[in-house]
């Protein structure tokens, strides 16, 4: 069947769509458990989904868990279980069915149907979140880029599912989006536009951080709703925007600050992580985490206040080594302190992780002793070298200004003598790769 696009006004919203728009969305969650995975386990998944949830506006009426040796092909939890929780969406009155899964376009058509409500998995949802946190021109175009990748796969016919704008779980056409019904060609043209732009954006931020030399760069890194705002509100006596809400900052804040060693250190607040953070997300994101990729320090803050700390630790950590930052200093700084109910709770994260600091950043207790350690490891891992490069190497030269502290640089018959200051481990990457490049 061929669906023609839209071209007169958008009709006018159906009862049911109106009642959206005067209530919060009920939305009604589902997880699944797979051979291997721990029920408790899928139950803390769920915990945070429900955070999601909320943070996207809606209100949480009823969970539902099922057990499985494989996902369903056709309907992810099987025909029965989706038959079971319709019937809870009627009694329920739910507006939208969640699952912590990423779920194939063909199980979202056939869940739908057998529903009678909107389906979103975990990807769409925070997807959603971040096109409703998003501000800047930078963020903007990067949710839009990430949700249309998302949604190209997922078209299907008639675009009812984006075509009204009440801003409900799941119906969002994009961010900027003014054509409601568009098609695989107009979303791939829009694609390559906001690759583009994203690019010169991008641009731009290169263009910022190198002039941003004589600062070391120290950023704020962890699992969403860390703290982290909270800790570099602290750190730099500013009063950047604070929300008990997951994602409540989605761009990089920068605030110089002075260290005890005579160097202005640079604080980077960054985007939090989450576990399943969806891959398009984290593609277009990269220009902003390259922020956090480029600082000389890392420091990871932690909720000790939830009890699952341990598995969000592990979380940020393969993040951060799947964005080539493994070879940074990390500062640990276990943060909450004053929301502990029970001390043995830290007492045993001490134990385990005796090098690392512990805080309270909504109270300030602790928080210059991170800057103190900032300086120690600057002292002990802050190196100079010295390297020639042939002075037609724009790239190597290029590459060696934005990711160090260049010191002095002197152009003499063909080549270039550069003297520049980072970290033990970064100058060893970086002299490996000129070596590398040379003997190609």
């Amino acid at each position: 069947m061929k669906y023609r696009r839209r071209t007169g006004p958008l009709p006018s919203p159906r009862s049911d769509d109106r009642d959206l728009l005067i209530r919060p969305q009920r939305a009604i969650l589902v997880g699944a458990v797979f051979p291997g995975q721990d029920r408790a386990d899928v139950e803390d998944h769920l915990e945070e989904l429900a955070r999601l949830t909320e943070t996207a506006g809606a209100h949480v009426v009823a969970r539902h868990i099922q057990e499985r040796r494989q996902a369903d092909p056709g309907y992810f939890i099987g025909r029965g279980k989706a038959e079971e929780i319709g019937g809870h969406v009627r009694d329920r009155g739910a507006d939208v069915v969640i699952f912590d899964d990423d779920l194939s376009p063909a199980q979202v058509r056939n869940l739908e149907e057998a529903l009678g409500v909107r389906v979103v998995d975990r990807s769409g949802l925070i997807l959603d979140i971040f096109a409703r946190r998003a501000r800047s021109r930078e963020s903007k175009t990067q949710v839009e880029l990430a949700r249309l990748n998302y949604l190209l796969p997922r078209l299907r016919g008639g675009w009812t599912h984006l075509s009204r704008q009440e801003g409900g779980i799941g119906v969002r056409g994009g961010i900027g989006e003014t054509q409601i019904e568009l098609d695989r060609r107009i979303i791939r043209r829009r694609i390559h536009k906001l690759e583009q732009d994203l690019a010169r954006i991008e641009n731009e931020r290169r263009q910022r951080r190198s002039g941003r030399k004589g600062a070391v760069k120290v950023a704020l890194i962890g699992y969403t709703n860390a703290g982290k705002t909270t800790l570099f509100n602290s750190l730099t006596r500013e009063e950047a925007f604070v929300e008990d809400l997951l994602f409540a900052t989605l761009d990089p804040l920068m605030r110089r600050v002075r260290l005890k060693i005579g160097k202005d250190a640079l604080v980077i607040d960054t985007v939090g992580f989450i576990r399943k953070l969806p891959h398009h997300l984290v593609a277009s994101f990269r220009s902003t985490l390259e922020e956090a990729a480029d600082a000389d320090v890392l420091v990871h803050v932690v909720d000790l206040s939830h009890p699952d700390y341990g598995d969000q630790i592990s979380v940020t950590l393969q993040v951060v080594g799947s964005l080539g930052m493994s070879d940074r200093p990390i500062i640990t700084v276990f943060n909450k302190l004053d929301l502990l109910d029970d001390p043995r709770i830290a007492d045993g994260a001490r134990l385990r992780h005796p090098e690392a600091l512990f805080v309270s950043a909504a109270s300030g207790s602790g928080t210059r002793e991170i800057l103190d350690h900032v300086e120690f490891v600057l002292h002990n891992e802050l190196v100079e070298k010295d390297v020639r490069l042939s002075s037609a190497d724009r790239e190597g030269i290029s590459r060696l200004y934005a990711l160090t502290e260049v010191i002095k640089t002197i152009y003499h018959d063909g080549f270039v003598d550069i003297r520049f200051r980072t970290s033990r481990a970064r100058a060893r990457a970086l002299i490996a790769g000129i070596a590398a490049s040379e003997a190609g």
